[in-house]
């Protein structure tokens, strides 16, 4: 097979240049759920805003679009900004809100460990050790908000600090199971 190669000039290499970095940005995105109401929704189309394209608003666009009461703009920036970070998705957004916290700023000066000893304390129960991976994820995101890390990059670490400190002793002994039903 005999492959061919396209000289382009320079006016062409820059379109194309730009039509790959769009491309690239479409993939990588992640969408942003902020769970809508059914109201919010509306005013979403009313004002030609789609659920797909809220993840190139800024928050505080989003905000002044819903104008939403204050706990709730507290919630959409929560949401916003906990799943801005890798490997984040609602669920876990939702299990730092549980928590008390709302913005990373808040979890700066915290350590995974900690973090995950609070939680279980919290619900009563044991969770898996990616939860806790997560919990550094997002400390270290905090710290460092150009990281690239997903959650699995701190299972060595997480092993490591287990291995040599253990959990404390006020640990729920009973595991938490999730189903999908």
């Amino acid at each position: 097979m005999k492959i061919q190669m396209c000289r382009f000039n320079p006016e062409s290499q820059t379109i194309l240049l730009k039509l790959l970095v769009i491309l690239f940005l479409m993939v990588t995105k992640k969408r942003i759920n902020l769970e809508l109401s059914v109201a919010e929704k509306l005013i979403l189309k009313k004002n030609n805003v789609t659920q797909k394209c809220l993840i190139d608003l800024a928050v505080d666009e989003i905000i002044t679009l819903l104008s939403p009461p204050p706990q709730r703009v507290q919630i959409i920036q929560a949401l916003f900004e906990f799943q801005s970070i890798p490997s984040v998705g609602i669920r876990f957004a939702h299990d730092l809100i549980f928590l008390g916290y709302y913005q990373l700023t808040d979890i700066k000066d915290k350590s995974g460990p900690d973090l995950l000893n609070e939680y279980e304390y919290k619900i009563g129960y044991k969770v898996d050790p990616c939860v806790e991976d997560q919990f550094w994820l997002v400390v270290n995101y905090a710290n460092h908000p150009n990281s690239k890390n997903q959650w699995w990059d701190f299972t060595t670490a997480r092993k490591a600090y287990r291995s040599e400190n253990g959990y404390p002793d006020t640990r729920p002994k009973e595991n938490i199971f999730f189903t999908n039903k």
